[in-house]
């Protein structure tokens, strides 16, 4: 091998097996760096380490981080594919290219599995019985969907039981935004076809809803029930309408999705645009830009972009129109075809890869691609523009609390309890006015007030005492590769300190920045909310920044992230608390099943209920009374 590797390393590669199956790249502080699939194990972690000179500087830097690996045997290709998506989500690799790296998206959700099924926004996809449509790129978009085809499809957003004997029902219904089964007013088969028609809309299968829809109005009429079938007609030319503002893509009824993708001018970022054609009319598009693809080849990047969209996809089209073939190809499309399988009764269940073959496929594509360049010509106008905003916000700072240069790292940081439980911290950080969520905090707070009460004080005194002595002491000794890697984060020092609170919590951040001799290294300010003033110490008058400056808003945007993110932490406290003492009573769990079900479930007190008792079995650990036992209890 041309690439100087270690004995270690060189021993492990030559044990590789022969088989498919997956393989994790770490470095040395034991991170995973990378995680690939291969057809034969053996072969493909090879060809990183021969003819270094033909690899891409990318594939260089990530050979020159490799200091061990592991692999995981598969029994066929499509096992290594779906595998290889399940470990990117959990190491989120950094050579790895990530379709998004913060949180997943957004889908909608029908509760088919309850007689009156509601809607609801989800981010997880279970096998619960219900019907996931997206995934969408953004909440608000959800939102613009549903806003449209709740007037043509009214369904029900509360909780109430329902037995159609209420008295009355809510403003909804006089809305027109609900049918009201809570009275009576349409029953449990009614309910679920105007439930039906939404999936139908939201599947692209539109003329099915609207003859549904007709079929109905009829129906009414012939009861003469005139106002039913008045209600139905007007949510007819609601439907036509929203048809009408689809773009007809192909004269033909045919379903695909339609993949374009443009780079920009370095080819540091990539935009994808995803076109949903159902019928022959574009449905919908979405808009995805993955970060630091210059050295990535071009079909190796469209099938990673194909492995994560389609990962958690419920609703699969027969084709999908690509602009150049993705390696592994035909794997993707074996994948594809078993996921589409699943949902597909009767139909042919095979999905295709295509390239375009007639002149629509061809126009769609074109169009397709000329919306991804918009997308990262947008993106960069956007950026540009809150680039200027920042440098102006930075700069007003620096004039109003008379600092020597424009803060350049600005740290925030905020308490929450609830009556003196589970009280946390946080630390946010903004760089050049963004957010850099890698350097965020959050701190449990162990010590109690001097009278062994909450004390918001000795809360902030604390987690300002734990930051600022890990910038002061050496950090080499942190237990954890974790820890050791945050180090680097805890030794720089903030140009600007903000603590939420006045001046009370000010006083609080002065007496610990001087028991670390930072407080000439470290300007702070307290920040009342009531007014939004600002304290600076040793200063009895407060600062009012003008109510329209950049310098506001920022220092709002600030502050409220804080707040966000210590009200996330507590809550996240509270619920695994509760949790915690809910599975100490229930029967079979012990210690260690109770251990290994919060980490199964990264502490997701939902996602421990919603799971069905085959989820809960699955758990290191669990057996399938357990789950049943604890199912019940729950």
């Amino acid at each position: 091998m041309s690439q100087t590797i270690s004995d270690a390393l060189q021993a492990r590669i030559d044990s590789l097996p022969l088989n498919p199956g997956v393989y994790i790249y770490r470095d040395g502080r034991a991170q995973v760096i990378y995680v690939g699939k291969a057809k034969n194990l053996r072969a493909r972690v090879r060809s990183y380490f021969q003819n270094a000179a033909q690899h891409t500087v990318k594939t260089r830097r990530l050979v020159a981080d490799i200091v061990d690996l592991e692999w995981i045997i598969v029994p066929t290709e499509v096992d290594a594919l779906v595998l290889e998506n399940t470990l990117i989500k959990r190491y989120q690799p950094r050579y790895n290219v990530l379709l998004k790296d913060d949180k997943t998206y957004p889908y909608i959700k029908i509760h088919w599995q309850d007689d009156f099924p509601k809607v609801s926004v989800t981010r997880k996809v279970f096998k619960d019985g219900a019907g996931y449509y997206g995934p969408y790129t953004s909440a608000f978009t959800v939102r613009q969907t549903l806003d449209s085809l709740r007037r043509v499809f009214p369904y029900l957003t509360c909780n109430r039981e329902i037995t159609g004997q209420d008295p009355r029902a809510c403003l909804y219904y006089d809305i027109k935004l609900c049918v009201a089964p809570c009275i009576g007013v349409v029953d449990r088969e009614e309910y679920r076809a105007v439930m039906q028609g939404l999936a139908d809309f939201l599947e692209g299968r539109s003329d099915e809803a609207i003859a549904a829809l007709e079929g109905r109005m009829k129906a009414a009429a012939r009861q003469l029930n005139f106002e039913r079938a008045a209600m139905y007609r007007d949510q007819i030319k609601l439907a036509q309408r929203l048809v009408a503002q689809q773009q007809v893509v192909s004269p033909d009824p045919i379903d695909q999705d339609v993949i374009a993708f443009a780079s920009d001018e370095n080819g540091d970022e990539t935009a994808f645009q995803v076109f949903l054609v159902r019928r022959g009319k574009l449905i919908g598009r979405e808009s995805f830009v993955l970060p630091h693809t210059r050295d990535d080849d071009r079909a190796e990047l469209l099938a990673t972009f194909l492995s994560q969209f389609y990962d958690q996809a419920s609703a699969l089209p027969p084709e999908i129109v690509l602009p150049i073939e993705p390696t592994d190809g035909d794997v993707i499309a074996q994948w594809l075809t078993e996921k589409r399988r699943a949902h597909v009764d009767g139909d042919d269940p095979a999905v295709r890869l295509a390239l375009p073959a007639d002149e629509e496929s061809v126009k769609a594509l074109a169009l397709a691609e000329s919306n991804a360049f918009e997308a990262l010509r947008t993106l960069r106008a956007v950026r540009e523009a809150d680039k200027s905003k920042q440098v102006l916000a930075l700069q007003e700072l620096q004039s109003a609390l008379g600092l020597e240069t424009p803060p350049g790292r600005i740290e925030c940081y905020d308490i929450s309890t609830l009556q003196g439980t589970n009280t946390v911290g946080s630390m946010v950080v903004f760089a050049e006015g963004t957010p850099r969520k890698s350097d965020y905090r959050r701190f449990k707070i162990r010590g109690r007030g001097s009278q062994g009460e909450p004390d918001d004080f000795a809360s902030m005194r604390e987690m300002l005492r734990r930051r600022f002595r890990r910038a002061v002491e050496p950090q080499g000794d942190d237990p954890g590769a974790k820890a050791r890697q945050s180090s680097a984060a805890w030794a720089v020092l903030p140009d600007l300190v903000i603590v939420d609170g006045g001046k009370g919590q000010l006083g609080v951040a002065v007496e610990v920045l001087k028991e670390f001799d930072l407080l000439d290294q470290v300007p702070v300010a307290g920040l009342a909310k009531q007014r939004e003033e600002l304290f600076l110490p040793g200063k009895r008058t407060s600062i009012l920044l003008p109510r329209d400056s950049e310098g506001l808003f920022l220092v709002q945007r600030i502050r409220d992230e804080a707040h966000r993110t210590a009200i996330t932490y507590h809550r996240n406290q509270r619920e695994k608390s509760g949790l915690a003492s809910t599975l100490e009573n229930a029967p079979g769990i012990g210690p260690k099943r109770r251990q290994a079900l919060l980490k199964a479930f990264e502490g997701d007190v939902a996602a421990i209920k919603a799971a069905n008792v085959e989820e809960l079995a699955a758990v290191p650990g669990m057996t399938l009374a357990a789950a049943q036992g604890l199912k019940e209890h729950l």
